[in-house]
């Protein structure tokens, strides 16, 4: 069972980064999952897939997480200013992209990240966040939207002059 686990540390290393954008948040994560989906091996159904198994261990900690901190964080610190430090464009959009992730809400961004950056079905993203299809594919229309909207509408953007 441990070799099957650590054959997906590579995807849940790379959900968590999604989730957190913070690569040392993620790793302590990722560990949170490893720790408990060890302890509790037991609970795996043989049928099912144990990366979608993973995968809804990490949300749920990462629920867990997100609801304690959003108790102890005053609302004006809630959403951090991110700063775009590439100057390729390329890089650019990738930060802008990731910031308008960064405002979705957690349902929404957890979705588009399964299906969209994981590659899962439908199917195990709805066993993964345990909710129905049905709920997946409106999240994800709604997420798309957001995001949509989040990345064209930006109209306030800052050139400078270079000399």
């Amino acid at each position: 069972m441990k070799w099957r686990i650590s054959r997906e540390i590579p995807h849940l290393r790379r959900f968590a980064r999604s989730l957190v954008s913070d690569r040392d948040r993620a790793d302590d994560l990722v560990q949170d999952c490893l720790e408990r989906a060890i302890r509790k091996h037991h609970l795996w159904r043989r049928t099912g897939s144990v990366r979608s198994w993973l995968f809804k261990i990490l949300y749920n900690v990462f629920v867990n997480q997100y609801r304690k901190k959003m108790a102890e964080i005053p609302m004006d610190d809630a959403v951090p200013e991110l700063s775009v430090p590439a100057r390729q464009e390329k890089r650019m959009v990738c930060m802008d992209i990731g910031q308008a992730l960064e405002k979705l809400p957690p349902n929404q961004k957890a979705v588009i990240l399964l299906i969209a950056l994981e590659g899962v079905t439908y199917d195990e993203a709805a066993e993964v966040l345990d909710i129905s299809v049905g709920t997946v594919r409106s999240r994800l229309s709604r997420g798309r939207d957001s995001l949509r909207s989040l990345y064209s509408g930006k109209t306030n953007v800052k050139l400078r002059r270079v000399k």
